[in-house]
């Protein structure tokens, strides 16, 4: 195993994403939190001492993450929570840090724009 010098924030939709995905497109009824845990993002950020420095850093770009997921669920932004600060971060997705990144074979990591 390699070990790659960054932090990984798993993160998924929670209950207050479900809930406002729900009010707000009735096709979604259907969905649960199983269906978001199923397929959780994996986000790469510096490498990070402990959970406080890697808030730091989900602080600047969590803007970013909120809008990304928003877009992924539901393209109307008018429709959208305009408090999107960490606080609503906080309670609208769960999320977990580790601070171990391993490649586990000897691949080049390809970057791309997404």
């Amino acid at each position: 195993m390699i070990a790659i010098n960054r932090t990984a924030i798993v993160r998924m939709p929670g209950q207050a994403f479900l809930d406002w995905l729900h009010r707000v497109d009735p096709t979604s009824g259907g969905l649960s939190l199983e269906d978001f845990r199923r397929e959780p993002t994996v986000c790469l950020l510096p490498e990070c001492g402990n959970e406080e420095e890697a808030r730091g850093h989900l602080e600047e770009v969590r803007g970013g993450v909120f809008r990304e997921q928003l877009t992924g669920w539901y393209r109307v932004p008018s429709l959208w929570p305009s408090r999107r600060d960490l606080d609503a971060f906080d309670r609208w997705f769960e999320r977990s840090f580790h601070s171990v990144v391993a490649a586990l074979r000897a691949a080049p990591l390809l970057q791309e724009e997404i």
